[in-house]
């Protein structure tokens, strides 16, 4: 009769174990999906962000449901978020600013990828003054895309009297590169990792404009959700949030570069290629760790350069920067990151 109480107690305690053994991690994980846009097909490097976030086991970290799914453009990947296809996308932070000024779309930023690295370049040595691209093709993503916004961006900062309307651009989403390397074109917008590629395949760049210099204080990419959605679902945003912030710590340790570079193959570069555009990329606080990427006076510049510019109508109202953005969720993500 004594031995009754113990007997009780153990066959408790393995009937707890053996449940907290099957039980689901409910609350180590969402079971909602955040697919998330990554722009450029293959991608462009900026997303690699993303693949390592994924690859390295992060999002499986922090109990995150995560798809990456590549579009076209970034442009793409901001129609499928409004039209609630997806749930997050990069895209570029004027595009944005245009979209939510315009149409008042409910969308909204909640981290950012402040530099840019593009530029506009030529393969033809006789040819290398942003004159010389007057009545040309020349490539772009897509007309109205980022590199078309940085084309935009660059003529205006950087080559008086010459403007986009007079350049032909070629839409061909991440495929400038190859095609400068194919010869079908000699003038093209560019990242650091096209730059590379373009050389290694035997052909001289010639820079022609930067965007850093012409737009040192711009604003390129913002990671963009759907308000509704966000607040429908903010655990899941969060805990996306945080691997990739994590991603983005990891990028940073440079002993880690070999890792990255194998997580960038589908990008289309070799790892040889991926690990020589990392280091240039990481001088310039491409991908953030010590900040969401918002920055308010850069934001606040683009919003009034694209109603300069034309991008916001004569007759709406620019957004507002406390509108186009909400910081909470990086906060959170920081919070969650200090748990794990």
């Amino acid at each position: 009769m004594c031995c009754k109480p113990m007997l009780r107690i153990v066959a408790i305690s393995a009937a707890l174990c053996t449940m907290s053994a099957i039980a689901p991690t409910t609350a180590l994980a969402t079971d909602t999906k955040i697919v998330i846009a990554a722009p450029g097909i293959p991608p462009i490097f900026a997303s690699i962000i993303l693949y390592v976030a994924d690859k390295e086991g992060l999002f499986k970290k922090y109990g995150a449901n995560v798809e990456i799914r590549p579009f076209d453009t970034g442009t793409a990947a901001a129609r499928a978020i409004i039209a609630g296809d997806i749930e997050m996308a990069m895209s570029p932070s004027a595009l944005i600013i245009n979209q939510v000024s315009n149409t008042g779309v409910g969308l909204v930023a909640i981290y950012g990828l402040v530099n840019s690295d593009m530029v506009l370049a030529s393969v033809d040595p006789t040819k290398t003054s942003c004159k010389d691209v007057v009545g040309q093709p020349a490539g772009v993503d897509t007309v109205g895309g980022a590199r078309s916004i940085a084309l935009r961006t660059m003529l205006a900062g950087g080559c008086p009297g010459v403007t986009i309307d007079q350049v032909q651009q070629v839409a061909l989403s991440s495929n400038v590169g190859s095609a400068m390397i194919g010869g079908s074109l000699n003038f093209g917008v560019l990242h650091l990792d096209d730059v590379s590629t373009v050389e290694a395949a035997g052909k001289k760049v010639n820079l022609i404009l930067t965007i850093s210099k012409t737009n040192p204080n711009g604003h390129y990419l913002v990671f963009v959700v759907r308000r509704d959605k966000l607040k429908a679902n903010r655990d899941a945003y969060v805990r996306a949030m945080a691997a990739l912030i994590d991603a983005a710590r990891f990028i940073h340790d440079f002993k880690n570069a070999d890792r990255v570079a194998a997580d960038a193959v589908i990008t289309g570069h070799t790892a040889a290629v991926s690990k020589a555009t990392i280091k240039p990329l990481l001088d310039i606080d491409y991908w953030p760790i010590d900040d969401d990427g918002l920055d308010q006076p850069r934001l606040e510049r683009l919003i009034a350069l694209m109603k300069k510019v034309g991008g916001i109508k004569p007759e709406k109202e620019p957004v507002k920067y406390d509108r186009l953005v909400d910081q909470t969720v990086w906060h959170d993500a920081i919070e969650l990151t200090k748990k794990h």
